[in-house]
């Protein structure tokens, strides 16, 4: 038992010949976008098709063509875009979104967990309970991402979310709302509007434990499998958020861990609040995943946190401010690693929409690269001494 932690179809229209399968039943998944399209598709092919002949086999119209990629856009039917995606030189297709300028702006109400993701040097401000810090940002951090939060569920309906937030699937039996308030909570660190690190990210609440924050490993490997088919189905950039652990290793939980992994979807998991090493706790030590320890105020690693090889970077998670599930403006402070997690897994969701998709090998990188070293105190040996950071404080 796991507990959460506090503390080819081919449709054939007139003069659109039928294409190469790419193989039996297999169709490119769209990659959807936030928000208003143009109406109009990206195709993008493999890089050894020949566009021209492509076009012309296929007797489309476009309205763009491309040298700089190997692609074109066009005002597509359905039959056209059923067609496409079973076409074998076809490597996506992506709806024609609008992009905005995203700029670097100061929130002057941050909880200190925020601020602290956007300074080299420890806080001057030790008042862990105010909503005054400083906390250097971008725009539109997260937009177009989705992060599924694995868990108790979430308030969907908070103010904090603005509409960005969607209830997902349930396992376990369990009512599809958050009875609990962890996961509410973790989910508004990862994304609230004034709590959270990715402000445009999209929250899907996947409820795998009980009002009691537990539940069963069978339950949570079913949640990571309908965000398997989920994140390849929608094909947009995906997060898991885990905010849970065992102080057993499961080697199936790992298994579906790293599953999600070799997919491209991004794990962010917890490192647990035993003050033990992590090495055989699972997920922890799930291979592919971004396992995270917590730190307090005082730039010292939590009490309670979970240690060792398996932790990847810390980030705050002792006295967090964020959404409960009491109502729609409700606020409230845990402690815990689950709390360090969700700062971590809004890294992510902010890397990607600013930075583009990566793999996750490179995402761990990216963080590890970023990362304040040697700063903490009450690190043992033979782990990282990282803190998290998002790179803007050295712009």
């Amino acid at each position: 038992m796991l507990q959460m932690h506090l503390y080819s179809i081919l449709v054939v229209s007139a003069g659109f010949l039928a294409p190469v399968i790419a193989a039996p039943g297999y169709l490119v998944p769209i990659e959807k976008v936030d928000g208003e399209t143009s109406g109009r598709h990206i195709v993008s092919l493999k890089a050894n098709a020949d566009k021209s002949s492509f076009i012309e086999a296929t007797n489309i119209a476009t309205t763009h063509n491309w040298t700089v990629i190997n692609g074109f856009a066009g005002q597509f039917t359905e039959d056209q875009i059923n067609v496409l995606r079973a076409h074998g030189d076809v490597e996506s297709i992506t709806e024609d979104g609008f992009a905005q300028v995203s700029m670097v702006t100061t929130q002057t109400n941050a909880t200190w967990g925020l601020a602290r993701l956007s300074s080299v040097k420890k806080l001057a401000n030790q008042n862990s309970n105010a909503l005054n810090f400083q906390y250097l940002r971008e725009t539109t951090a997260g937009l177009g991402v989705d992060v599924y939060v694995i868990d108790t569920g979430v308030y969907i309906n908070h103010v904090e979310f603005g509409g960005r937030a969607r209830w997902g699937a349930t396992f376990g039996g369990y009512v599809s709302m958050d009875k609990n308030g962890h996961g509410t909570h973790c989910a508004g660190t990862v994304a609230g509007s004034s709590v959270g690190v990715a402000r445009a990210a999209s929250i899907i609440a996947v409820k795998v434990l009980g009002d009691n924050g537990q539940g069963i490993v069978s339950d949570i490997i079913s949640g990571l499998d309908w965000v398997y088919n989920q994140a390849k189905t929608s094909g947009r950039p995906s997060i898991v958020s885990m905010s849970l652990s065992s102080n057993s290793p499961s080697t199936p939980l790992d298994s579906a861990v790293t599953s999600l992994t070799t997919i491209g979807v991004h794990a962010v998991v917890a490192a647990g609040n035993n003050n033990l090493d992590a090495t055989n706790m699972s997920p922890a030590r799930a291979s592919g995943a971004i396992t995270v320890g917590a730190t307090n105020i005082a730039d010292s690693r939590a009490s309670f946190s979970n240690y060792g090889s398996v932790v990847a970077l810390f980030a705050p998670g002792e006295n967090i401010i964020s959404t409960w599930f009491t109502g729609p403006t409700a606020l409230v402070s845990l402690s815990g690693t689950s709390m360090a997690t969700p700062h971590v897994a809004g890294l992510v969701a902010s890397f990607i929409s600013s930075k583009g998709r990566v793999s996750p090998a490179t995402m761990r990188s990216t963080l590890k690269n970023l990362t304040v070293q040697g700063i903490l105190a009450n690190i043992p040996a033979g782990t990282v001494n990282q803190l998290a950071q998002n790179g803007l404080a050295r712009k």
